[in-house]
């Protein structure tokens, strides 16, 4: 059974109600109208229940079509509302029609209100859809975002237990390792070949030291947990200049600035990526990287002297680093612009508002 269509009718005239309700039900439109003359009457009805559409005359005794629509869209802005009504001019029917007004029918072509009802629900169903496409696509996006920022969370850890196993496993055996070797040499050194073959040996022990120490730097930096954001800038900076031949200055404001681990992770890999990005794209000479508190925000202020990013490439689909960027940033609220001029360079801003609590130095 075909549930009636629940409509709410604003007539201060009764007959002219019911030649609306016979209207409709010439046409097979099964429906409940509720009646009401009464601008009171009018909103304790759109208090108490919620309406598939509502009817208005236009001019009623102390009230008005507007006014009615003007409540009604305030209230419930979804639902179709129709005015029907004996005589509109064409300004006036303009006026209604931008106010918000689903249709406006005159009572001398009611034919017309069963092809308005239809079209106004149909089109009312449609943006109900949309909306709920949008609620569905932003929820998944959120949890998307939440996945994205959990896994992130998990990685920084995971690299933080692998560089502990590497320095103190790995580490100590490439000590012990060498220790052997030493003694080995010291022990049998006058022979030619084996002196030889340790030295070798110990080369290559010390060469394999100093990659441990390295992969462990990458994979999640001492100093940023023993000496803070800046002190691991600066090395990364360093480093940066040894593997590329680029310049790379840092500069704290304040110089002893210092943040709480969560804003410095996301910091420093930001910085990563972008020097990354720095010596894949940029074609640059020097760089410089500015880390400063100002108003409540931390802010870090990333410039090269390159070839300058593209629109394209800060938009496009492709730019991975950027959209990784953003990513990080998303859970602590904060944002990045990047701006690039052809062979002037590229600069890339961070803002973090910091959170109550959040400690700073």
């Amino acid at each position: 059974m075909k549930v009636p269509l629940k409509i709410l009718h604003l007539e201060y005239d009764p007959l002219d109600a019911e030649f609306v309700k016979s209207t409709l039900q010439a046409e097979g439109i099964a429906c409940d109208i509720l009646r009401v003359a009464k601008r009171e009457d009018f909103m304790n009805a759109i208090d108490s229940c919620e309406f598939d559409l509502i009817f208005s005359d236009y001019q009623l005794p102390g009230f008005d079509g507007l006014s009615a629509l003007s409540i009604a869209k305030e209230k419930y802005p979804a639902i179709p509302f129709i005015l029907i009504t004996g005589n509109m001019g064409e300004e006036l029917a303009i006026e209604i029609l931008k106010s918000g007004a689903t249709d406006y029918v005159l009572k001398s072509r009611m034919a017309r209100l069963a092809p308005s009802m239809r079209r106004a629900l149909r089109e009312a169903a449609e943006r109900a859809e949309r909306l709920q496409a949008l609620s569905d696509l932003k929820e998944s996006n959120e949890q998307l975002r939440q996945l994205a920022a959990h896994l992130q969370s998990v990685r920084e850890e995971e690299r933080t237990l692998i560089a502990r196993d590497i320095h103190d496993e790995l580490g100590q055996a490439l000590a012990a390792l060498k220790m052997d070797i030493v003694w080995l040499n010291e022990k049998y050194g006058d022979h030619f070949d084996i002196s030889v073959k340790c030295r070798s040996m110990e080369l290559i022990a010390n060469e394999t030291i100093l990659a441990v120490k390295r992969i462990c730097s990458e994979l999640r930096p001492a100093l940023l947990d023993h000496f803070g954001l800046g002190a691991a800038m600066e090395w990364q900076a360093e480093e940066f200049h040894k593997r590329s031949g680029v310049q790379c200055k840092v500069a704290l404001e304040p110089s002893d600035l210092t943040v709480d681990m969560e804003y410095a992770i996301v910091l420093f890999r930001i910085f990563q990526e972008a020097l990354t990005n720095v010596i894949k794209h940029a074609r640059a000479t020097v760089v410089e990287a500015i880390l400063t508190l100002e108003d409540n925000r931390i802010i870090l202020v990333i410039h090269d002297n390159g070839v300058g990013i593209t629109d394209l490439n800060v938009t496009g689909s492709g730019s991975f680093g950027l959209i990784g960027m953003r990513e990080r940033l998303y859970t602590l609220g904060g944002t990045i612009m990047v701006n690039g001029k052809k062979n002037k360079g590229t600069t890339l801003m961070v803002t973090i508002p910091l959170l109550a609590g959040t400690r700073t130095e």
